[in-house]
């Protein structure tokens, strides 16, 4: 009855189904009995729920005459067990319960420890799986080689050294937030991968300090992250009177400056998002001031021209606002100065003269049409100059194989200068 008792007991308290428990059990009594009597022996082992008993049976082939003990039985044996039983029969014979008395004990311990393990690793798994792109809280337990480990009540987390922030340290017992990056089903239990440097993280954080977001009036476009440095986020609004940046700010800046704070002084840039690109990467430039943006659609790269006060502004400390703005809305960008803008319009306007056959005029008709330098022409084709000059196709051959002969000797000579042995 006391094994009974502690099977019900497991089965209700941990939620772990009894007939697992069981068959788990008789598993491990069959294993360790095997273990005493030997591995040949054919067990079957039998629960009784009614009295909680262990019941163990070893099969015996009846023969005529004996040559394996463990496994065969003879005849006359055989009949005085069973008076029916023939020969070829597979005779159940009962073993003495009391020689697995304290294996029962021990095997029902181990099992039902062993499931109590499986039963709540399974639970975590089932909780935090479903909670993959969420924000948690914990308590840094210990700083491992392996990254910070960090302890989330019912389980521990992985904070690995390419998901932490550079420059933010922690210590024993000190609160951590995070984002749950993953959650991996392991032997020894899950492994939930904490991050502190993932772009949602951010997204996370405006989601659940900024209601109009989580609300859905205010949408997150995009994000763009340096963790620890500097980050960029675009949003817009499906409500007109709602402003989408002046929301996530909140009065006074308390919003953005809780998420801030959060992120131990990285700055955030809250940008209106547009669906315009060339519009989009004026907002995402900001604080500098853009002059004018050329846009290539096809190589999805624009080149943005802004005052040459406003160069140093607009690329950024180690380059790093352009290269955020150039993430954020997913083009290639090139800023340059409006005078070297000026000085390369001229030197491509140069280069045009210079193609065999074109003079003023034409070198004006490609200008308009597009074609900036001879380089451009030489990369084109008749019917694409043909359609953006309105020359004819003879002479847009010619203008074609001049500049592309200008590209091959510029190429030769380039070649020749590198294979010139400086003086010193």
């Amino acid at each position: 009855m006391e094994l009974r008792r502690i099977i019900d007991q497991v089965s209700r308290d941990k939620g772990i189904d009894k007939e697992l428990l069981i068959a788990a059990l008789k598993d491990a009594i069959r294993s360790a009995a095997k273990k005493k009597f030997g591995p040949r022996l054919e067990l079957e082992v039998g629960y009784k729920d009614e009295t909680g008993e262990i019941e163990v049976f070893q099969f015996k082939e009846v023969v005529t005459e004996v040559t394996d003990s463990h496994r065969e039985i003879s005849f006359t044996e055989a009949r005085r067990l069973d008076p029916e039983c023939e020969l070829g029969d597979g005779l159940g014979i009962k073993m003495d319960a009391s020689a697995f008395g304290r294996i029962a004990a021990q095997s029902a311990k181990q099992v039902i420890m062993q499931r109590m393990k499986d039963a709540e690793r399974d639970l975590v798994f089932d909780d935090f799986k479903d909670r993959k792109g969420e924000i948690v809280n914990g308590i840094v337990q210990r700083l491992d080689p392996e990254g910070i480990i960090v302890n989330l009540g019912r389980t521990e987390a992985l904070l690995p050294p390419s998901e932490q922030v550079p420059r933010e340290l922690y210590h024993k017992g000190e609160r951590i937030r995070a984002y749950v990056l993953d959650v991996k089903r392991q032997t020894r239990g899950p492994q939930i991968i904490l991050s502190r440097t993932y772009p949602q993280f951010l997204v996370t954080l405006f989601n659940a300090e900024v209601p109009e977001i989580s609300e859905g009036i205010v949408q997150v476009m995009g994000v763009a992250r340096e963790p620890g440095s500097r980050s960029k986020i675009a949003v817009s609004s499906r409500d007109s009177d709602v402003d989408p940046v002046g929301a996530c700010v909140g009065m006074k800046g308390a919003r953005v400056q809780n998420i801030v704070q959060e992120l131990r002084g990285e700055k955030i840039d809250i940008i209106p998002w547009h669906p315009d690109p060339a519009k989009f990467t004026t907002n995402a430039l900001s604080p500098a001031q853009v002059s004018r943006i050329i846009l290539n659609k096809g190589s999805q790269s624009m080149e943005v021209i802004v005052a040459d006060d406003q160069l140093s502004l607009a690329i950024g400390k180690r380059g790093q606002n352009v290269r955020l703005a150039s993430r954020l809305v997913g083009w290639k960008i090139d800023v340059k100065s409006e005078s070297k803008y000026s000085k390369s319009l001229k030197e491509g306007y140069l280069s045009l003269l210079r193609i065999p056959g074109v003079g003023e005029i034409t070198a004006s008709l490609l200008n308009e049409g597009g074609f900036t330098s001879a380089r451009e022409v030489a990369e084109s084709n008749v019917e694409e100059l043909v359609q953006a000059t309105g020359v004819t196709e003879k002479k847009a051959t010619s203008i074609i194989g001049g500049a592309r002969e200008m590209a091959r000797q510029g190429a030769a000579e380039s070649a020749t200068q590198e294979e010139t042995p400086t003086e010193v």
